[in-house]
Parts: C-alpha cells; structure tokens; sequence
C-alpha cells in the first residue's frame, strides 16, 4: 500500500520535499494506516511529521479511550500529537448547526491554528468517496458533488483516496498496526453506515469490481468537473466589464456552462469589497 499512496501523492502534487505534514489522527485503522505509511515514506521525502488528533466531547469514555491511544502511539513512534477538545453538541446548539458540521469547523480550526503553513493529512479513503457519492447523488446533486471527495483541497491532502477499506484493514493486520473502533460506526442510525452496510455491499454484488470501475468514474468526473468549471471562469472574465458583467455574453452560453458563469458572477459579486 505504500507505494500506491506514494503513486497517488505524486499524480496529485501532495508532496514535496521538506514539507511540515500534520496528519489528522483519530485512532481508527484509516488514520493509523496513514501515519504509518507516512512514517515509513518521511525519509524519502525529508518531511517533518505531527499528528493532532480532537475530541468532540461526543462519546464520554469511549472518545476519552480514543485520545489516550493516540497519546501512546504517537509517544512510541516519536511523533509530537497535538491534542484539541470541544463540546461539539453544545457548541452546535448555541451556533444553530448541525453536530457534523460544526465538528468538521472546530476541528479544521484546531489543525490550522496548531500547523500554521503545513500540510493538513487526512486518511479519507477510496470507500469515503464512494459513501460521499451516492449520499451527494440521493440528494441530487450536480457534477461538482459527484466528484465527491477532492484528492486536494487547499492544503489538505489525502495520500489513501485511491485506497480501498479493505486494503487498508488488510496493511493494518499485515503490519500488526493497532487501532481503536468508534462504536458508532456500527450503528445504522447514520445515513453514511446505512450506505456503508446496506447499499455499497449490494453494488459490489452487482460488479465485483466495483472499487476500480467507480474510481474509473469519478476520476473522469472530476476531469470533467474541472473542465467545465476552467470554460466558465473564462467566460465570465470574458463577460466582466469595470462596472459588473454584460449579460449578453453570458445569454449565449450553453445551459451547462450558463449556470456556473451565473453562480460564479453570484459569488464574485457578494465577495466584492463595500466603498462606502
């Protein structure tokens, strides 16, 4: 698996000698295959390498169990841990949004306030994108969510997006890595595990190959995502005129490209610094 991940990290620029890669460590097989795997490739690519893992204040003892194993792996593998808490459900409820979301922004928070500059690792995984895809299609989504999963964003990176579940618990017991089971990853009460469980499982008896022909997929979504998304920011600077954008321009586009263009004037616009 090592050298898939390297494979992936070099066709998406992930890497790059003397990087600061701070990985996002929960204790689950995903994120400790990911350490490991970064761990063995540091020397090649000279990177300086930190963990940091969170506590959402969400499953008592159970999250309390989780912090404590990523405290004693990290001591053992020499690795410098950052630790950040927060009561993610109470802090949801004051904001007014969900637990997920507002536990997804206190936790990207956390990583780059404590890593100023570095490059923020995550271990989303083949299997994540798959369970991301057809949630975003269920709730009939367009192209971009149909990308799923960004092997890059910003400077997040995801070396094991080409790596399936499976792969990665198969490395875990090659390697005797140890890692730590969130309990609610068991429960069907989540959208994503009923995915998980129920739909994926069927897919995979339809084609047996499914993890290869959906990687197929998505990856020419995205080439087509980026595509699309290169022509409409062309037409819109094409469009744009000191005092805003001639519609004319836009009027004749292809509806495909239309709706960017609109979407992405929409943006631009709000984003515009007030002069009073």
């Amino acid at each position: 698996m090592n050298l898939k991940v390297k494979q992936t990290s070099e066709r998406h620029h992930m890497l790059s000698p003397g990087d600061t890669v701070l990985v996002a460590l929960s204790g689950g097989a995903d994120s400790m295959a990911l350490l490991n795997v970064l761990y063995e490739l540091k020397n090649e690519y000279a990177l300086t390498l930190k963990a940091a893992h969170f506590n959402h204040g969400i499953r008592g003892d159970e999250a309390l169990r989780d912090e404590n194993f990523c405290v004693e792996i990290c001591r053992e593998m020499g690795v410098e841990l950052f630790v950040g808490r927060a009561d993610i459900p109470a802090l949801a409820k004051k904001l007014g949004i969900g637990i997920e979301e507002c536990g997804r922004q206190e936790r990207y928070a956390f990583f780059e306030k404590i890593a100023p500059g570095a490059k923020i690792a995550t271990a989303h995984t083949l299997s994540d994108c798959e369970e991301t895809f057809l949630f975003n299609l269920a709730r009939g989504s367009s192209l971009k969510g149909l990308t799923s999963i960004p092997p890059v964003r910003d400077n997040i990176i995801r070396p094991m997006i080409d790596c399936s579940r499976a792969e990665i618990e198969a490395y875990c017991e090659e390697k005797g890595i140890r890692f730590v089971t969130d309990s609610t990853n068991l429960s069907d009460e989540y959208t994503r595990n009923r995915i998980r469980h129920k739909i994926v499982p069927e897919l995979k008896n339809l084609n047996g190959a499914f993890d290869s022909a959906f990687s197929r997929c998505v990856d020419s979504l995205r080439e087509d995502e980026e595509l699309l998304a290169m022509l409409s920011g062309a037409a819109v600077e094409r469009a744009s005129v000191p005092e805003g954008f001639l519609v004319e321009p836009l009027s004749v586009l292809h509806p495909a490209l239309k709706r960017r263009a609109v979407a992405d004037v929409i943006v631009e616009d709000i984003v515009q610094p007030y002069h009073a």
